[in-house]
C-alpha cells in the first residue's frame, strides 16, 4: 500500500517533492501510526531551502510535529493498543547506554536521530514510531492542535526549564517565529511582562503575539528593557535564527540577568562577548525536550491554559505542501499544518 509523502531527496535547494512510498514495516517495540495532522516546522523549510546546518539522511520524509491513531502494535509493545489517540516525540533513535539517556536527557544524546532528517517523518499517511516516545491525547484535544505539542515543548524547555522567570519579571523575546511566539506566550503564562521584537515584515506575526498579552516592538527593544530602572530586562529569550541577535541580548539584559538561547544561528559571531562576563550574565542554550515536558504541555493544551489556535494559519493536504511551505516562509502565516490524503 502506497501513500503520498513530502520527501526531501537531496541537499540542493528546492529538492522536495511528493513521492509515493510504501507503508512502513514496524519492529517489535514500534507502533504504526496513521497520521491525522503534521505541523510544518522552520527546520522543514530550512531543508527545503538548503540552508540547514544538520546532517540529513537523503531521501527522507519530512515532518516531526505529528499525532494520529495507532493502527498496529509490535509484538513486544505494552501499554498501547490499536485505535488510541497519540502524539509522538522526535527522538526516533537513541542509545539506551548513553550517559545522557540514562539521566533522562535522551534529547541530548549525541547519537540521537530524529524524524524528518535522520529517519522518515510524518508528512505522509503512516509513520513508524517507537512506543517509548508516545503520549496519550485526550479526546477533546483536536489533532490540528495536538500535533503542535512538539514546538510547545521546545518553548516550555526554553522558558520554564532553561530560564529563571519569576512573576513580574520583564522579559524580551527576540524573533516572532513559531518558537518565539510560543516562548512569549509561555513566559506570559509564568507571570512575566513580555515584549516580543521583530521587523516591519513581521507585523502579522507580532499582532498574533499581541493577542497573547505581549508588548510588540518593531526595531530597538532597549528603551523598553531599560524602562523600569535603567538596568535592562531580567531575561532575554533569543528565538531568532541569526547569531547577531545574541549581541542584542547582551546589550539589553541587566547585570546578573539571563539569556535563554533557543534559536539556531550558524553564522560566526563577529562581536565581543565580554559583556557576558562584565554583567555576570547566565547564557543558557536550550535544545529539544523530553518525556516529562511533553506530559506537562499536553496537560496545558488539554486544559485550555495554553492555546495554540491563534498561530495556526491553515490546514492543507500534504499534496499541497508547497503552498503551506510558501505561506510560512513568506511570513503570511505563523504555522502551517498538513493532513495526509
Amino acid at each position: 500500500m502506497k501513500s503520498a509523502a513530502v520527501v526531501n531527496f537531496s541537499p540542493e535547494a528546492g529538492s522536495v517533492e511528493i513521492r509515493e512510498i510504501e507503508k512502513p514495516e514496524i519492529g517489535p517495540e514500534d507502533v504504526l501510526l496513521e497520521v491525522a495532522n503534521v505541523g510544518v516546522c522552520g527546520s522543514d523549510l530550512h531543508q527545503w531551502t538548503a540552508d540547514h546546518s544538520w546532517p540529513v539522511n537523503y531521501p527522507v520524509v519530512l515532518g516531526h510535529e505529528f499525532g494520529g491513531h495507532i493502527v498496529e502494535t509490535g509484538k513486544d509493545v505494552e501499554g498501547w493498543k490499536e485505535g488510541e489517540r497519540v502524539v509522538s516525540e522526535t527522538a526516533a533513535i537513541i542509545s539506551q547506554d548513553n550517559p545522557m539517556t540514562r539521566r533522562g536527557l535522551y534529547n541530548l544524546d549525541p547519537t540521537r536521530k530524529g524524524f524528518g532528517y535522520g529517519v522518515n517523518g510524518a508528512m505522509t499517511r503512516y509513520v513508524r514510531v517507537p512506543s517509548r516516545i508516545l503520549h496519550h491525547v485526550p479526546d477533546d484535544l483536536p489533532f490540528d492542535q495536538a500535533c503542535l505539542t512538539e514546538p510547545c515543548s521546545v518553548a516550555y524547555n526554553a522558558v520554564v526549564k532553561n530560564a529563571d522567570i519569576e512573576p513580574g519579571d520583564r522579559i524580551v523575546v527576540l524573533g516572532p517565529g513559531t518558537i518565539g511566539i510560543l516562548c512569549a506566550a509561555m513566559a506570559r503564562l509564568c507571570g512575566a511582562q513580555v515584549a516580543i521584537v521583530g521587523l516591519e515584515k513581521d507585523a502579522h506575526r507580532l499582532e498574533i503575539a499581541r493577542g497573547y498579552g505581549c508588548e510588540v516592538i518593531i526595531g530597538d527593544a532597549k528603551p523598553w528593557a531599560l524602562e523600569r530602572d535603567g538596568l535592562g530586562c531580567d531575561g532575554v529569550i533569543d528565538a531568532a535564527g541569526a547569531s547577531v541577535t545574541l549581541q542584542i541580548a547582551l546589550d539589553i539584559v541587566r547585570p546578573a540577568g539571563w539569556i535563554s538561547k533557543v534559536g539556531w544561528g550558524p553564522q560566526p559571531l563577529g562581536f565581543n562577548i565580554d559583556p557576558l562576563v562584565q554583567k555576570n550574565v547566565k547564557l543558557q542554550g536550550s535544545f529539544s525536550h523530553n518525556w516529562p515536558i511533553w506530559e506537562r504541555v499536553i496537560a496545558l493544551l488539554a486544559s485550555g491554559q495554553f492555546d495554540v489556535k491563534p498561530i495556526i494559519g491553515g490546514v492543507w493536504p500534504v499534496t499541497e505542501w508547497h503552498e503551506a511551505f510558501e505561506k510560512m516562509h513568506s511570513g503570511e502565516v505563523v504555522k502551517s499544518v498538513l493532513k495526509p490524503v
